[in-house]
């Protein structure tokens, strides 16, 4: 009998696809020098459905995951996309694990590195004009105010 997973539903092709459709929205450009003159340079071996780029301003080369968290790892890039899913609906390490057919370690390393990838492209919050916020909790304390601690009959 066949065991259902989800990672079968998924192709690598597609998520390839969505990567370059997210990454480069208005043309492949260089990750090392921002150039627009990018020509196709085969594909990966191990990852057929991933594209390789060279820079003909740079002469660096490059491919759809060069400076993104999924970069350098050996797991399918499907995988990597339904791991994502999956902490999205808040599935615990284990049911992750379980659900890829992953040991806890890898899927625990995954996670981490999903996780530090999205705080690292979070841009930062920058607040203006008229803030407001409902309540307010304060510690009184004594510090900068030694008549308080007088007043209490504390020694020193």
């Amino acid at each position: 009998m066949e065991i259902f997973s989800i990672v079968n539903l998924i192709s690598n092709k597609k998520c390839y696809e969505r990567v370059r459709q997210l990454r480069w929205k208005e043309g492949v450009t260089c990750p090392h020098c921002d150039s627009k003159t990018i020509k196709k340079n085969g594909h990966d071996i191990t990852q057929k459905d991933c594209q390789h780029y060279q820079c003909k301003t740079c002469q660096r080369y490059f491919d759809d995951l060069t400076n993104t968290v999924f970069a350098g790892h050996h797991q399918p890039l499907k995988i990597w996309i339904t791991c994502l899913y999956f902490m999205g609906l808040n599935l615990s390490n284990n049911q992750i694990a379980k659900e890829l057919n992953l040991h806890k370690s890898d899927v625990h390393n995954m996670v981490n590195t999903l996780r530090s990838g999205v705080i690292k492209r979070k841009p930062e919050v920058l607040l203006k004009g008229e803030v407001e916020f409902d309540e307010m909790y304060l510690v009184a304390g004594h510090k900068g105010n030694p008549e308080a601690i007088k007043k209490s009959g504390a020694k020193k």
